[in-house]
């Protein structure tokens, strides 16, 4: 079964959430776009939310439902 898989991105001034190259929203600060990332991943189980950092780099991650880790064999 695959995750779908959200990434919060920074985007100007502000921040966004995007799944699969679609914005699903933009928001003024981190947290909420945080916020709004962990509802949306919580809503499409199995999933994965991937945080960024201001440059682009991966911050932190969060699996929901079925993590690969520590992958089978």
């Amino acid at each position: 079964m695959t995750r779908t898989e959200y990434h919060v991105v920074p985007d100007g001034a502000g921040w966004k959430v995007e799944q699969g190259g679609t914005v699903v929203g933009t928001y003024d600060t981190k947290q909420r776009a945080v916020e709004a990332g962990r509802e949306a991943a919580h809503g499409s189980e199995p999933s994965q939310l991937v945080v960024h950092t201001a440059d682009g780099r991966i911050e932190t991650e969060f699996t929901y439902r079925d993590d690969p880790y520590p992958p089978v064999g």
